[in-house]
């Protein structure tokens, strides 16, 4: 959808609305949670990497273990401002920019927020795919951070899978859904380029699974997907 100025705002308001009435009712289920709540008690910040068609509990995942300082990248593109607004009215800052558009913008203020003590969060097959394929500016912040990446997933019993590039998953209200925490990954600063390729495709294939487990928890199937 096109929207701009008014309408834009009163669509984000309701959309976050809707989305903290629907995590409200929900029967929530999490693994892995305790180990980022410690990095949180022991003043860590972390870097919080999920799939973009994974975004909609993430907010409510993150409150839940105590999170409050969080910025997130969110592309330059028309769909990023709504989704800024909907973060905005859950207290979550935006840095715009991404891999494709902005990405010197967006890394300056990722680096900026890393320096003041935020969290962060990336999608990192965002904004427009290809899907769950990662791309490497998520590692090459946490290796010039030092924060560690929490890979995080979620996954709902009963929920709308949308026909759109990522393959959207907005959980219904009642559903029981599932939050999976991943364990940190440090990524030290000499690290070398054939020791960041190797593990970009490590994170890959364990947020994948990640994701995958997730649905097999809920009892979920994804036709026409193999990854």
């Amino acid at each position: 959808m096109r929207l701009k100025g008014r309408w834009q705002s009163r669509v984000a308001a309701l959309a976050a609305l809707v989305l903290k009435g629907v995590t409200q009712s929900l029967r929530w289920q999490e693994e892995g949670a305790d180990r980022v709540r410690v990095l949180h008690e022991s003043g860590q910040p972390i870097i919080l990497a999920f799939w973009h068609g994974r975004l909609a509990l993430i907010p409510a995942a993150y409150q839940r273990i105590g999170g409050q300082r969080v910025k997130i990248l969110i592309s330059e593109h028309r769909d990023g401002e709504l989704i800024a607004q909907v973060m905005a009215h859950w207290g979550y800052e935006a840095v715009r920019g991404s891999s494709r558009r902005g990405a010197l913008k967006g890394a300056k203020g990722l680096l900026r927020a890393a320096r003041e003590g935020y969290d962060l969060a990336i999608t990192p097959d965002g904004p427009r795919g290809p899907r769950e394929q990662l791309q490497a500016g998520v590692l090459e912040l946490a290796r010039w951070t030092g924060l560690p990446i929490v890979p995080i997933t979620f996954s709902a019993r009963w929920g709308r899978r949308f026909a759109s590039w990522d393959h959207f998953l907005f959980p219904l209200p009642g559903s029981r859904a599932v939050v999976l925490w991943g364990e940190p990954i440090y990524i030290a600063a000499d690290t070398s380029p054939a020791e960041m390729l190797a593990l970009q495709r490590s994170l890959e294939d364990e947020m994948r699974a990640q994701r995958q487990r997730a649905d097999r928890m809920m009892g979920r199937v994804e036709e026409g997907w193999q990854g």
